[in-house]
């Protein structure tokens, strides 16, 4: 049997223009540690979204995106797991499971189809015996209550949009491996 070994990929916002940074925290996932199984779309998960929280971010700030997107995924464009938008300013925290089927979101904030087809938070699913990939949880401040896309924009066209209303970052970034 082969080993699906690959590079590790670079963080992928190291790559867009830098921004001032917040702190992310959740009762269910911790930065460099495993995911729960329960946050995962495997025969062990129930895909739900796990609890975030977030401070500290600027003043200004109009409306927040929460995205959680695997650069690990075999192919060169990583995976789009959750994109959810226009949240209100006022916003600072999703319960768990707000990203799942039925969840709880504020008024106005929707959820974009994620590389699964499906505008829900789809958990980590990365192929048996592959290496570790990282989820990377992110809470972007924007300057812009709203971009005014529609909920059938795609995610990797809608996360490049956001790059240039982003005004400070917030994350968090757990591993999954599928052991198989």
């Amino acid at each position: 049997m082969t080993s699906l070994t690959r590079p590790v990929a670079p963080h992928p916002y190291d790559l867009l223009p830098p921004v001032p940074t917040f702190t992310v925290t959740s009762d269910d996932i911790a930065h460099g540690e495993r995911l729960p199984d329960e946050h995962t779309n495997t025969d062990r998960g129930d895909n739900v979204s796990p609890q975030l929280s977030w401070s500290g971010f600027p003043e200004e700030t109009q409306s927040f995106w929460v995205t959680c997107f695997d650069p690990d995924a075999p192919g060169p464009a990583g995976w789009w797991h959750w994109t959810l938008v226009d949240l209100p300013k006022d916003t600072t925290s999703l319960e768990r499971g707000a990203g799942s089927p039925g969840g709880t979101l504020p008024a106005g904030a929707f959820m974009l189809r994620g590389d699964d087809g499906e505008p829900v938070y789809k958990g980590a699913a990365p192929p048996p015996r592959d290496q570790a990939h990282r989820y990377f949880f992110v809470v972007h401040a924007l300057s812009a209550s709203s971009l005014g896309l529609s909920k059938d924009a795609m995610p990797g066209a809608a996360n490049t949009a956001v790059v240039f209303h982003t005004i400070a970052r917030g994350l968090i970034v757990p591993t999954y491996q599928n052991a198989g």
